[in-house]
């Protein structure tokens, strides 16, 4: 697939079906993450895959009750090492280049899901202490995203977005 075909078709899906999806596919979208770009080559991220039905939905729960969390087969959680990411470049490090990292790594995981011809939500809106919580994430990691995996059961429409017009600048703002 095209990346332009990834970045232009890709969708926030919401509804999924009950096959899950291979394991060898889900590896492959943890190691598109895994190429992402990070500041210093640190690598700051943590990839934890839940595939178990109860842990699943006590996920959605945390995430402020959005049950699709829990109808997709897995959920892949990406955390941020704190320490890691405060090794190369201390403070800034810890506090905006570990959320670019895993960011990055997420979008690729994103493209690389739809490539699969599976679907995928990034869902940023959830309690962090009751996700670290179900999940035993040690302190020092901070939960910054959660990723529903699987078939998409739904195709929705391409949301509006803003002219080039309207963002870009040109030698000055």
């Amino acid at each position: 697939m095209d990346v332009f075909e990834a970045i232009y078709g890709r969708r926030s899906i919401r509804r999924f079906k009950s096959t899950p999806p291979p394991k060898e596919s889900v590896e492959k979208i943890l190691d598109a993450g895994r190429h992402a770009p990070s500041a210093g080559n640190v690598q700051p991220w943590e990839f934890i895959v839940v595939w178990d039905d109860e842990t699943r939905e006590k996920l959605a729960s945390a995430a402020l009750g959005q049950s699709f969390i829990a109808e997709a087969p897995v959920d892949i959680v990406v955390c941020v090492d704190l320490a890691r990411a405060r090794m190369a470049y201390g403070v800034r490090g810890e506090t905006l280049y570990c959320i670019q990292d895993t960011a990055a790594a997420i979008e690729n995981m994103l493209l690389a899901a739809y490539a699969l011809g599976l679907g995928t939500c990034w869902v940023g809106a959830f309690s962090e202490e009751a996700v670290s919580r179900i999940l035993n994430i040690p302190s020092g990691y901070r939960p910054v995203a959660i990723i529903p995996v699987g078939y998409p059961d739904e195709k929705p429409r391409p949301r509006p977005r803003r002219s080039l017009k309207e963002i870009v600048h040109l030698d000055r703002f």
